[in-house]
């Protein structure tokens, strides 16, 4: 693959053959953020997982302390007091049936997160085929079916995010945007590695994290000492 000048000149600052501490990791990719938009900062960790195993799928949610500077959409699945008070949450959008054929037949997808009443589920499953590939059903684990949908409002427009494996058994989370200091990219990765660390299937044998690494949207990823971590 070919990149452009920029990312050759901020690709060596960074050794690859190197893994950092993670405050030198994320100056170096604050550094490699040079596109001319406020890239996001995101981590990408390998597991030695296998996601086949049910008791080896790992998927939860934190809340990270800055926030990941992105203003996010919520949808709320529910229904008379619940709907008012996910509304008065400050919930983007409440609804339930009736959002059903404008979601299915129309494409309607402007919203970042969904949110369902566990009543609501019924009704949300009708979308699997839909919110299901873009990861946007609703789930316990994460905290998005729930009762308490002023928390789960709250929780999200504060920083809220998913973790979960991909079929490559990877976690991608973003941590921040470059515009964020270091301080800030840091206690936020801290947080996210700290959930992530507990979230360990209980069944794995061998090692949990096999590699690292910490990237601009758009530039060169850099190294994370796994052994932080171990």
């Amino acid at each position: 693959m070919k990149h452009g000048k920029k990312y050759v000149e901020a690709a060596k600052a960074i050794d690859r053959s190197v893994q950092y501490d993670p405050k030198d990791a994320i100056a170096l990719a604050k550094k490699a953020a040079v596109a001319k938009f406020d890239e996001t900062i995101e981590v990408h960790i390998r597991t030695g997982c296998d996601g086949r195993h049910a008791d080896q799928q790992i998927r939860g949610a934190v809340v990270l302390p800055h926030g990941t500077g992105k203003t996010v959409r919520v949808l709320v699945f529910a229904k008379g007091a619940k709907a008012d008070e996910a509304a008065a949450a400050g919930a983007d959008f409440v609804g339930a049936e009736e959002l059903i054929p404008k979601i299915q037949n129309e494409g309607w997808l402007d919203f970042d997160v969904v949110v369902a009443t566990p009543d609501m589920m019924s009704v949300v499953g009708r979308l699997g085929r839909v919110l299901g590939p873009k990861g946007l059903m609703p789930n316990p684990k994460s905290g998005t079916v729930t009762m308490d949908v002023t928390k789960a409002v709250n929780d999200i427009k504060a920083g809220k995010v998913e973790y979960r494996l991909d079929k490559s058994n990877i976690i991608h989370v973003p941590v921040g945007k470059a515009s964020f200091s270091e301080e800030q990219l840091n206690e936020n990765f801290s947080t996210l590695m700290g959930a992530i660390t507990k979230a360990r299937p209980s069944t794995l044998k061998g090692q949990f994290m096999k590699s690292i690494v910490i990237a601009p949207t758009m530039g060169p990823g850099v190294k994370v000492n796994v052994n932080k971590f171990v």
